[in-house]
């Protein structure tokens, strides 16, 4: 494997800093005039209680132009009511007046319908309509700046609001213009996919590809975003390209149709034969539709349909040619597929399993992007190539060789034991002045326990003797209280075995049917309590401690709802035990835990540790450009919408600060509770701040209240509850940066998780070597204080990248931490790139090849070949920004952005982390808060990326994604 010592991005920026690109359109701004009235419509009927719409909502009008006009543009509405709503570029040949003037017509029919038999409400329709027809809305002419924009008082650029969408949209438009991509086994020709005004950047859609295998036949596409995106003191934009994989779901189940999980949604790709609004031109581009799995009241059973009743719905008093039948796209779903594609319904992993695997391996996503690159050309040039740092190695000094021997994984046990007595110290956990170490092993099968057993001796090195004595160990464990006890030089260590027993790992108690908010939060409650009082009997002590539950997975609960991870850990927790789960092993279809089962027992207990804060840091080996002894902070904001599976709503913000411990190489975890010496706050171990965190999750105080009248009729406002958020969390940040004082500490935080409420973490708001939390201007640093800002791939907002392989071979991948080649390259010398190697289980998956088409390609093509059935796996190329530092104190800002690389390969992990371990840490905590994992995004889950928030706020990553999933 060649030696990668640069690496190139899928970015662009402007040619020059006067490089300027316009565009013509026709653009209609929304109608203020109409604004009183219609929010008048709109709040008609609501209780007084209630919050009121202060905007007109367009969304459904937005959503039916996206299928039956799709060159439409939509941008976000302004809030001052300047500015255009729907655009059209010029060339495209508009809706004609009255079709149009039809649409908006039936939009306002549909602003409330669950009043249309009101005399009130209909008096106010009637005089909305006249108002409408008397002063219909007027398209004007309009030339817009595409690249060309403002920098802010830190030197980044501020690309206007309209540039996102549009900036995007007009270079996908090159890119259509191109010739098809010859991949050698055939060509791909793109399609636009219309973009709402929340969506990111503009994105094309190959038509399907087939891949068949033993039997079986699956479609896909390959996709392509291009997205707007900004770097902390460049005053250039830039243009990320990025591609994937879109797979299409075919496969219907016993009941003879595609499985849509209950209250899920996904997205339907449609091209029309002919156009389904009378006098309405034929568009080359996709239209979208969405299905979804829902209750019906009148029919009280689950149905499928489209969103809301479909575009259609909402037009059902116009003439539309065909427009397609739900039910028979899925329970025929190929055959709208393989037909020249009229209807294709994105898979989502929900859906069962798929014979095409995600992800583009690098020297294929280089070839598509060069093709790609012709259409930006002239107005941008590529962002240059990034090259190895010089300050050290890529890994920590500590990282375990890459040979494991038996005295590697002696000392490694003793590293562990180090840690977990310190850990254990400071919790008070001390008997005869030895620490203590305790643990439960709640157990459903023997094979599991004994496995667990196993790994927990191994992990800690406490076997000591023949495979006899372990046996011996394992018989003493397995009665129904059987207890294990060794003493090491370090520490007293007491493992409980106890069998789950009283059905608390079984379904949660519900009825059949639908499930209301109130039904879900008592079943949650009551299994809390009794989780508690059983484990209470149980244990003695009052030091937090660990607790291994053997549970099954969520897949073999009835439904989401009836999983009691949650309950347990609630229920554990208010007990004083941190827990953490492991699979019930067993063997089904397509299902195997049997056989990797130890493994997965010695990765329990490992991350169980972890939640005890048993650590070991990173020794970075650095000499020059940082200060010594410095600690590491990280804030994570804990969030989570009432549309969660849980139905709880999350706001809780989270500090954790990892310092060098008494042994080197150890580390000191603790977090920050609020609440702590008499309400001044304190920095508490990290155990026990998981605990404290249980207590923000009252279920009991959870309103009672059915899911659906509540949301509609009693949602907060969203901008006075944000607002709200804001404030609580700057002055959260204000007192924990005052505690930072004294002792040189990096603060790390991560842009996609804090932005929202820490606005001065935007592109937009930052500055050199200064800071601001609240309304209070920007000031300098403290002088120990140093900041990193942290930016992961979500929402596509950094590049796609390869490994520029060094005599013109295959492009691949590397790991490293990159730096610009040149003092004036972008970001200042501030902005640096990280990256890491290949989890282990996917190293061997695939090679840098070519997967269209769905076989490999000719040999005489000179590219490498692979299967579609391959996956495609890329580690993220995540930006570390040191915002903040004091180099004429001798800080060098490549030195502390080494460290955090670093950060990411602790030597106690198996793979590199997606984020430094502090903000890790940070970020686990939120298992404490709102314990279940975060949901797949209701419209594809991981084929197709959650709608945005336009230029900002994607929320959720994973440690590697495949590319486009």
């Amino acid at each position: 494997m060649p030696a990668y010592t640069r690496i190139r991005t899928a970015s662009w920026l402007p040619d020059s800093p006067d490089a300027s690109v316009t565009a013509r359109y026709q653009a209609l701004p929304f109608p203020e005039q109409w604004r009183e009235v219609l929010l008048e419509l709109c709040n008609a009927g609501r209780p007084t209680d209630a919050e009121p719409y202060r905007t007109v909502p367009t969304r459904r009008m937005e959503q039916v132009l996206q299928t039956f006009a799709p060159d439409y543009l939509v941008l976000p509405r302004p809030r001052d009511g300047r500015g255009h709503w729907l655009l059209v570029p010029e060339g495209v040949e508009r809706l004609p007046d009255q079709v149009f003037r039809a649409l908006y017509n039936a939009w306002l029919s549909d602003l409330r319908p669950d009043m249309a038999k009101d005399p009130h409400y209909r008096e106010l329709l009637a005089k909305a309509r006249a108002m409408l027809d008397d002063a219909p809305p007027r398209w004007e002419p309009v030339e817009l700046e595409l690249l060309r924009c403002p920098v802010t008082e830190g030197g980044t650029a501020a690309p206007l609001a309209h540039q996102y969408p549009l900036t995007t949209d007009w270079f996908a438009r090159k890119i259509l213009a191109l010739e098809p991509y010859d991949y050698g086994s055939g060509t791909l020709r793109f399609h636009a996919v219309p973009r709402g005004p929340r969506d990111q950047g503009a994105e094309l859609v190959s038509e399907p590809l087939r891949f068949d295998k033993d039997g079986q036949r699956w479609w896909y596409s390959i996709t392509l975003n291009v997205t707007l995106h900004t770097v902390p003191f460049e005053p250039l934009p830039r243009i990320h390209l990025h591609t994937g994989i879109r797979r299409w779901a075919t496969r219907v189940g016993a009941a003879g149709r595609l499985y849509l999980p209950r209250r899920r949604r996904t997205t339907v790709l449609l091209r029309p034969r002919v156009p389904w609004l009378p006098g309405a031109s034929r568009s080359d581009r996709f239209a979208v539709a969405r299905l979804e799995r829902r209750w019906d009241r009148e029919a009280r059973d689950w149905v499928t349909g489209w969103v809301e009743g479909g575009p259609a719905g909402m037009l059902h008093r116009l003439s539309l040619s065909s427009f397609p039948d739900a039910e028979a796209i899925v329970t025929a779903p190929e055959e709208w597929l393989a037909d020249d594609m009229s209807a294709a319904v994105v898979y989502s992993t929900a859906m069962g399993s798929h014979g095409v695997l995600p992800g583009l391996m690098p020297h294929q996503r280089s070839e598509l992007v060069a093709w790609a690159e012709q259409a930006f050309a002239p107005e941008l040039r590529p962002e240059p190539e990034r090259v190895r740092t010089r300050l050290g190695r890529s890994t920590p000094l500590n990282t375990p060789p890459k040979t494991k021997t038996s005295e590697y994984d002696r000392r490694r046990a003793a590293k562990v034991r180090a840690a977990a007595a310190h850990a254990m110290r400071a919790l008070g956990a001390v008997e005869d002045d030895r620490a203590v170490l305790e643990a439960w092993l709640l157990w459903q099968t023997p094979q599991m326990r004994d496995e667990a057993v196993e790994a927990f001796i191994g992990l800690l090195g406490l076997g000591g003797g023949s495979r006899a004595a372990i046996d011996a160990l394992l018989s003493a464990a397995s009665g129904p209280r059987g207890l294990l006890e060794w003493r090491t030089p370090e520490l007293l260590v007491r493992l409980h075995c106890r069998r789950l027993t009283e059905g608390l790992g079984d379904d949660l108690a519900l009825p059949e049917g639908r499930r209301t908010k109130a039904m879900v939060t008592a079943a949650v409650a009551e299994r809390r309590d009794r989780a508690a009082r059983w484990m209470a009997a149980e244990r003695p002590g009052t030091a937090p401690s660990l607790a291994l539950v053997e549970l099954d997975r969520a897949a073999d609960f009835t439904t989401s709802d009836h999983d009691p991870k949650f309950a347990l850990r609630l229920g554990f927790a208010k007990a004083g035990l941190l827990t953490q789960f492991v699979a019930v092993p067993k063997k089904t279809a397509g299902y195997d835990s049997t056989r990797n089962i130890g493994h997965r027992a010695e990765k329990a207990w490992d991350d169980g540790l972890r939640q005890l804060g048993v650590r070991v840091l990173p020794e970075h080996g650095l000499s020059d450009g940082l200060p010594e002894g410095l600690r590491y902070a990280a804030i994570w904001l804990v969030r989570k919408n009432r549309t969660s599976r849980t139905r709880w709503a999350g706001h809780v913000p989270v500090a954790v600060l990892v310092a060098p411990g008494p042994e080197e190489g150890i580390a000191e975890v603790r977090g920050w509770d609020a609440e702590a010496d008499g309400g001044a706050g304190a920095w508490i171990p990290y155990p026990s701040l998981l605990l404290r965190l249980t207590e923000r999750v009252d279920v009991s105080s959870v309103l009672a209240a059915d899911d659906e009248d509540e949301e509609a009729f009693r949602r907060p406002d969203y901008h006075r509850e944000m607002e709200r958020q804001r404030r609580q969390v700057e002055e959260w940040l204000q007192t924990v940066l005052r505690t930072l004082r004294g002792v040189p500490t990096l603060l790390l935080a991560c842009a996609q998780n804090v932005r929202s409420h820490w606005t001065w973490l935007q592109d937009g708001q930052v500055q050199r070597d200064r800071v601001r939390t609240g309304v209070a201007p920007h000031r300098r640093l403290d002088p120990d204080l140093r900041l990193l800002r942290v930016r992961k791939t979500t929402g596509r907002e950094t590049p796609q990248w390869w490994g520029v392989h060094p005599k013109d071979g295959l492009n691949g991948l590397a790991a490293h931490l990159w730096v610009a080649p040149r003092p004036d390259g972008a970001g200042g010398g501030r902005v640096f790139w990280s990256t890491t190697p290949k989890p282990s289980q996917f190293k061997d998956s695939a090679v840098s090849g070519d997967k269209l088409g769905g076989r490999p390609l000719t040999r005489g093509s000179g590219r490498p070949t692979i299967d579609a059935d391959k996956v495609g796996w890329n580690p993220g190329l995540v930006e570390l920004a040191v915002l903040g530092c004091h180099e004429d104190d001798g800080d060098d800002p490549e030195a502390l952005a080494m460290a955090a690389h670093h950060l990411r390969q602790p030597p106690d992990y198996p793979q590199a982390l997606a984020l430094p371990l502090p903000l890790h840490l940070a970020e686990l905590a939120q298992e404490y808060v709102l314990p279940l994992p975060p949901e797949d995004s209701e419209e594809t889950a991981h084929d197709e990326d959650p709608p945005g928030e336009g230029p900002s706020e994607p929320e959720t990553a994973q440690p590697f994604a495949p590319n486009g999933e």
